[in-house]
Protein backbone atom coordinates (compact mmCIF):
# COMPACT_ATOMS: atom_id res chain seq x y z
CA UNK A 1 0.00 0.00 0.00
CA UNK A 2 2.55 2.55 0.68
CA UNK A 3 4.75 1.51 -2.31
CA UNK A 4 1.97 1.96 -4.25
CA UNK A 5 0.90 5.76 -2.84
CA UNK A 6 4.77 6.42 -3.06
CA UNK A 7 4.79 5.71 -6.88
CA UNK A 8 1.62 7.74 -7.50
CA UNK A 9 2.99 10.61 -6.18
CA UNK A 10 5.80 10.47 -7.69
CA UNK A 11 3.77 10.11 -10.90
CA UNK A 12 2.17 13.20 -10.12
CA UNK A 13 5.09 15.12 -9.84
CA UNK A 14 6.65 13.68 -13.22
CA UNK A 15 3.62 14.84 -14.90
CA UNK A 16 3.32 18.57 -13.79
CA UNK A 17 5.17 20.14 -10.89
CA UNK A 18 2.65 23.00 -11.12
CA UNK A 19 0.20 21.04 -10.59
CA UNK A 20 1.29 18.66 -7.49
CA UNK A 21 -1.44 19.81 -5.35
CA UNK A 22 -4.21 18.94 -7.29
CA UNK A 23 -6.98 18.20 -5.56
CA UNK A 24 -10.40 19.32 -7.59
CA UNK A 25 -12.28 19.42 -10.70
CA UNK A 26 -14.86 22.26 -11.40
CA UNK A 27 -16.91 22.20 -14.68
CA UNK A 28 -19.10 25.37 -15.99
CA UNK A 29 -21.77 22.98 -17.65
CA UNK A 30 -23.17 26.28 -19.14
CA UNK A 31 -23.25 30.09 -19.34
CA UNK A 32 -27.00 29.79 -19.95
CA UNK A 33 -29.01 30.87 -16.85
CA UNK A 34 -32.49 31.27 -16.06
CA UNK A 35 -31.26 34.43 -13.95
CA UNK A 36 -30.57 38.11 -15.06
CA UNK A 37 -28.78 38.76 -11.83
CA UNK A 38 -27.11 42.30 -11.54
CA UNK A 39 -24.52 40.68 -9.16
CA UNK A 40 -23.24 38.57 -11.93
CA UNK A 41 -19.43 38.29 -12.56
CA UNK A 42 -20.41 36.99 -16.26
CA UNK A 43 -22.59 39.60 -17.07
CA UNK A 44 -25.69 38.74 -19.27
CA UNK A 45 -26.70 35.11 -19.98
CA UNK A 46 -28.01 34.10 -23.15
CA UNK A 47 -31.44 32.21 -22.49
CA UNK A 48 -29.56 29.16 -24.45
CA UNK A 49 -25.94 28.34 -24.55
CA UNK A 50 -23.07 25.61 -25.32
CA UNK A 51 -22.87 23.09 -22.80
CA UNK A 52 -20.18 20.69 -21.53
CA UNK A 53 -19.95 17.27 -23.25
CA UNK A 54 -21.22 14.59 -20.91
CA UNK A 55 -18.68 12.12 -22.10
CA UNK A 56 -15.66 14.13 -22.40
CA UNK A 57 -16.55 15.47 -18.89
CA UNK A 58 -16.51 12.24 -17.29
CA UNK A 59 -13.70 10.54 -18.98
CA UNK A 60 -11.66 13.77 -17.80
CA UNK A 61 -13.05 12.92 -14.43
CA UNK A 62 -11.44 9.85 -14.47
CA UNK A 63 -7.99 10.32 -15.93
CA UNK A 64 -7.24 12.84 -13.95
CA UNK A 65 -8.38 11.09 -10.73
CA UNK A 66 -6.43 8.33 -12.09
CA UNK A 67 -3.47 10.21 -11.24
CA UNK A 68 -4.20 12.85 -8.75
CA UNK A 69 -6.10 12.74 -4.91
CA UNK A 70 -9.03 14.62 -6.07
CA UNK A 71 -11.22 15.54 -3.28
CA UNK A 72 -13.85 17.51 -4.97
CA UNK A 73 -16.26 17.30 -8.45
CA UNK A 74 -18.11 20.25 -8.44
CA UNK A 75 -20.96 21.38 -11.67
CA UNK A 76 -22.50 24.93 -11.93
CA UNK A 77 -22.88 27.68 -14.39
CA UNK A 78 -24.89 29.86 -15.64
CA UNK A 79 -27.61 27.17 -14.41
CA UNK A 80 -26.31 23.69 -14.70
CA UNK A 81 -29.12 21.83 -14.43
CA UNK A 82 -30.54 22.90 -17.53
CA UNK A 83 -28.19 20.67 -19.25
CA UNK A 84 -28.91 18.17 -16.25
CA UNK A 85 -27.71 14.79 -18.14
CA UNK A 86 -24.32 16.83 -18.43
CA UNK A 87 -24.24 17.04 -14.52
CA UNK A 88 -25.33 12.94 -14.27
CA UNK A 89 -22.47 12.00 -16.29
CA UNK A 90 -19.61 14.33 -14.34
CA UNK A 91 -21.17 13.02 -10.80
CA UNK A 92 -21.80 9.36 -11.60
CA UNK A 93 -17.86 9.43 -12.91
CA UNK A 94 -17.61 11.22 -9.46
CA UNK A 95 -19.57 8.43 -7.59
CA UNK A 96 -17.71 5.38 -8.83
CA UNK A 97 -14.06 7.03 -8.15
CA UNK A 98 -15.49 7.26 -4.73
CA UNK A 99 -14.08 11.48 -4.85
CA UNK A 100 -15.46 12.90 -1.37
CA UNK A 101 -17.56 15.68 -2.22
CA UNK A 102 -19.78 16.04 -5.54
CA UNK A 103 -21.26 19.21 -5.64
CA UNK A 104 -23.92 21.00 -7.70
CA UNK A 105 -24.27 24.78 -7.43
CA UNK A 106 -27.74 25.81 -8.87
CA UNK A 107 -30.27 28.66 -8.63
CA UNK A 108 -32.92 25.63 -8.44
CA UNK A 109 -35.03 27.65 -11.11
CA UNK A 110 -34.46 25.05 -14.63
CA UNK A 111 -38.34 24.15 -14.97
CA UNK A 112 -41.92 25.21 -13.76
CA UNK A 113 -42.88 21.52 -14.28
CA UNK A 114 -43.54 19.77 -10.83
CA UNK A 115 -42.85 16.07 -11.91
CA UNK A 116 -39.42 17.83 -13.91
CA UNK A 117 -38.32 19.15 -10.55
CA UNK A 118 -38.93 15.80 -8.80
CA UNK A 119 -37.13 13.57 -12.09
CA UNK A 120 -33.88 15.78 -11.46
CA UNK A 121 -33.65 15.72 -7.57
CA UNK A 122 -33.77 11.82 -8.07
CA UNK A 123 -31.42 11.70 -10.69
CA UNK A 124 -28.98 13.97 -8.85
CA UNK A 125 -29.47 11.99 -5.81
CA UNK A 126 -28.98 8.36 -8.33
CA UNK A 127 -25.76 9.90 -9.37
CA UNK A 128 -24.18 10.49 -5.83
CA UNK A 129 -24.46 14.65 -5.56
CA UNK A 130 -23.66 14.75 -1.81
CA UNK A 131 -23.57 18.76 -1.49
CA UNK A 132 -26.32 20.80 -3.05
CA UNK A 133 -25.93 24.43 -2.92
CA UNK A 134 -29.02 26.62 -3.58
CA UNK A 135 -28.16 30.16 -4.77
CA UNK A 136 -30.71 31.86 -2.81
CA UNK A 137 -30.59 35.76 -2.09
CA UNK A 138 -31.85 39.65 -3.15
CA UNK A 139 -29.87 39.37 -6.91
CA UNK A 140 -31.08 35.88 -7.82
CA UNK A 141 -34.86 36.65 -6.62
CA UNK A 142 -35.45 39.37 -8.20
CA UNK A 143 -36.15 37.47 -11.17
CA UNK A 144 -36.24 33.92 -10.26
CA UNK A 145 -39.69 32.74 -8.46
CA UNK A 146 -38.98 31.30 -4.70
CA UNK A 147 -41.59 29.22 -4.72
CA UNK A 148 -40.34 27.11 -7.32
CA UNK A 149 -37.21 26.97 -5.95
CA UNK A 150 -38.31 25.98 -2.31
CA UNK A 151 -40.23 23.11 -4.63
CA UNK A 152 -36.88 22.08 -5.83
CA UNK A 153 -35.39 21.97 -2.84
CA UNK A 154 -38.04 20.38 -0.57
CA UNK A 155 -37.74 17.26 -3.68
CA UNK A 156 -33.97 17.44 -3.03
CA UNK A 157 -34.34 16.93 0.76
CA UNK A 158 -37.01 14.02 -0.25
CA UNK A 159 -34.25 12.55 -2.27
CA UNK A 160 -32.27 13.06 1.02
CA UNK A 161 -29.19 14.71 -0.53
CA UNK A 162 -27.91 17.19 1.76
CA UNK A 163 -28.22 20.91 0.68
CA UNK A 164 -27.32 24.11 1.86
CA UNK A 165 -28.35 27.75 1.00
CA UNK A 166 -25.32 30.40 -0.69
CA UNK A 167 -26.17 33.31 -0.57
CA UNK A 168 -24.12 36.41 -2.29
CA UNK A 169 -23.57 39.02 0.03
CA UNK A 170 -22.55 42.30 -1.31
CA UNK A 171 -19.55 43.61 0.27
CA UNK A 172 -19.58 41.42 3.29
CA UNK A 173 -22.51 39.15 5.23
CA UNK A 174 -22.31 41.51 8.03
CA UNK A 175 -22.85 44.65 5.81
CA UNK A 176 -26.45 46.28 6.64
CA UNK A 177 -27.01 47.65 2.95
CA UNK A 178 -30.80 47.00 1.84
CA UNK A 179 -29.69 44.39 -0.64
CA UNK A 180 -28.41 42.24 2.34
CA UNK A 181 -31.03 43.03 4.55
CA UNK A 182 -33.83 41.63 1.60
CA UNK A 183 -31.10 38.66 1.48
CA UNK A 184 -31.78 37.35 5.18
CA UNK A 185 -35.45 37.77 4.74
CA UNK A 186 -35.34 35.65 1.83
CA UNK A 187 -32.86 33.06 3.98
CA UNK A 188 -35.29 33.52 7.44
CA UNK A 189 -38.17 32.18 4.93
CA UNK A 190 -36.80 28.38 4.63
CA UNK A 191 -36.92 28.26 8.21
CA UNK A 192 -39.60 25.93 8.08
CA UNK A 193 -37.66 23.54 5.34
CA UNK A 194 -34.64 23.37 8.24
CA UNK A 195 -32.43 23.65 5.13
CA UNK A 196 -28.61 25.08 7.23
CA UNK A 197 -27.10 27.85 5.69
CA UNK A 198 -24.07 27.91 4.14
CA UNK A 199 -21.42 30.41 4.53
CA UNK A 200 -22.31 32.05 1.12
CA UNK A 201 -19.62 34.23 -1.29
CA UNK A 202 -18.71 38.29 -1.37
CA UNK A 203 -19.77 39.38 -4.53
CA UNK A 204 -16.40 40.69 -6.76
CA UNK A 205 -16.87 43.37 -8.76
CA UNK A 206 -16.90 42.12 -12.26
CA UNK A 207 -19.19 41.80 -15.65
CA UNK A 208 -22.72 43.00 -13.78
CA UNK A 209 -21.59 43.59 -10.57
CA UNK A 210 -19.14 46.81 -11.68
CA UNK A 211 -22.44 47.64 -13.98
CA UNK A 212 -24.89 48.07 -11.43
CA UNK A 213 -23.10 47.85 -7.83
CA UNK A 214 -19.99 49.92 -8.63
CA UNK A 215 -21.11 52.87 -5.90
CA UNK A 216 -20.30 49.55 -2.91
CA UNK A 217 -17.08 48.98 -4.17
CA UNK A 218 -16.35 52.88 -3.99
CA UNK A 219 -13.64 52.71 -1.12
CA UNK A 220 -12.60 49.23 -1.20
CA UNK A 221 -11.76 46.59 -4.26
CA UNK A 222 -11.94 43.23 -2.54
CA UNK A 223 -9.32 40.22 -3.73
CA UNK A 224 -10.79 38.21 -6.30
CA UNK A 225 -11.55 34.75 -4.22
CA UNK A 226 -11.59 32.71 -7.97
CA UNK A 227 -8.07 33.73 -8.96
CA UNK A 228 -5.77 30.84 -8.36
CA UNK A 229 -1.91 30.90 -8.27
CA UNK A 230 -0.85 29.86 -11.86
CA UNK A 231 2.07 28.08 -10.40
CA UNK A 232 0.31 26.36 -7.58
CA UNK A 233 -2.72 24.83 -9.25
CA UNK A 234 -4.82 23.17 -7.20
CA UNK A 235 -8.19 23.38 -9.36
CA UNK A 236 -8.70 21.87 -12.88
CA UNK A 237 -11.80 24.18 -14.41
CA UNK A 238 -13.13 23.18 -17.65
CA UNK A 239 -15.20 25.70 -19.42
CA UNK A 240 -18.36 24.84 -21.45
CA UNK A 241 -16.68 25.03 -24.79
CA UNK A 242 -13.54 22.59 -23.43
CA UNK A 243 -11.32 24.89 -22.67
CA UNK A 244 -9.27 23.90 -19.85
CA UNK A 245 -5.39 24.82 -18.58
CA UNK A 246 -4.84 26.85 -21.78
CA UNK A 247 -5.92 23.89 -24.06
CA UNK A 248 -8.86 22.76 -25.00
CA UNK A 249 -10.44 19.03 -24.28
CA UNK A 250 -12.50 18.55 -27.42
CA UNK A 251 -9.13 18.55 -29.57
CA UNK A 252 -6.32 17.06 -27.03
CA UNK A 253 -6.63 14.61 -24.26
CA UNK A 254 -6.74 16.00 -20.63
CA UNK A 255 -3.75 14.38 -19.62
CA UNK A 256 -1.81 15.82 -22.51
CA UNK A 257 -2.81 19.16 -21.58
CA UNK A 258 -1.98 18.77 -17.64
CA UNK A 259 1.05 17.10 -19.30
CA UNK A 260 2.35 20.55 -21.18
CA UNK A 261 0.85 23.51 -19.14
CA UNK A 262 2.90 25.71 -18.20
CA UNK A 263 1.96 29.24 -16.31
Amino acid sequence: MVQELDRKISGWRELNQYLKKLNKIEFVVTYACTGRCKHCSEGDHAAYGERIDPQIAADAVRKIAAEYNIKTVMTFGGEPLLYADAVYGIMTAAKELNIPKRQVITNGYFSKNADRLSEVAEQLAECGVNDLLLSVDAFHQETIPLDVVKQFAAEAKKCGIPIRLQPAWLTSATDDNPYNQKTRKILDSFGDMEIPEGEGNIIFPEGNALKYLAEYFADKLPENPYVEDPCDVRCVSFEPNGDVLGGNVYRNDIMEIIKDYAP
